[in-house]
């Protein structure tokens, strides 16, 4: 039984959910690259048209492999990951969305799949506390053993994640959909690495922590 009683979700209720996150998340790049082509079939702005699909289909691939290495099977049941794919993933993301500089501290590591799993998460819980962009620091201690992840957002317009701090630390009031399902798992996935999960506010940043458990 989960110690936190907010992770309730069925199995098929979760698959479900992520998946519609994921559809969400690609939905309006792949939308983009189909306008882009309409206005190639219409003969006109052949330059705009291309541009618009060179960066909406970048925007729909970094997306699509950010999600499969977050959200996805990755392997098989006990794999490992090099936390460098980790790293990559987490900076095109980024660079992507052209408002967010991250910053990656720490060894480069193989560990445990799900442990990966909660620093992209944990990465994407950071990162949309800055909606209007900023500077992401992600530290990483010791992955291999007792680990522990930093993540230190900075910008304009911080904001502590409502449905984050309200699963992981308090009581949920509505019932978990498609936008709550990623800071859900996030707190899911932290409960099945053995790691618990912390966060502050200051007025200069925002820092949210994940660290392994005291035996």
């Amino acid at each position: 039984m989960s110690n936190n009683p907010n992770l309730t979700l069925s199995g098929p209720d979760l698959a479900a959910l992520l998946c519609s996150r994921v559809c969400h998340d690609v939905i309006s790049p792949v939308g983009a690259i189909n306008n882009g082509l309409e206005l190639l079939d219409e003969g006109g702005a052949d330059s705009d048209a291309m541009d618009l699909i060179r960066t909406s289909a970048l925007n729909a691939s970094v997306r699509l492999k950010f999600a499969r290495l977050a959200f996805g099977a990755s392997g098989s049941v006990g794999a490992s990951i090099d936390t460098g794919e980790a790293e990559r993933a987490a900076k095109e993301f980024a660079i992507a969305e052209k408002k967010t500089e991250v910053i990656w501290n720490g060894p480069r590591a193989i560990v445990a799949k799900n442990r990966v799993k909660l620093l992209l998460n944990l990465f994407l819980v950071a990162y949309s506390s800055i909606p209007r962009g900023g500077v992401l620091e992600v530290t990483l201690e010791n992955p291999e053993f007792d680990a522990k992840f930093r993540l230190t957002a900075k910008g304009k317009l911080m904001r502590l994640p409502p449905k984050f701090v309200e699963i992981s630390t308090g009581t949920i009031e509505e019932a978990i959909d498609a936008h709550s399902i990623q800071p859900y798992y996030t707190v899911l996935l932290a409960e099945e690495c053995g790691m618990t999960l912390d966060h502050s506010a200051s007025a200069e940043e925002l820092v949210f922590t994940a660290v392994v458990a005291a035996a």
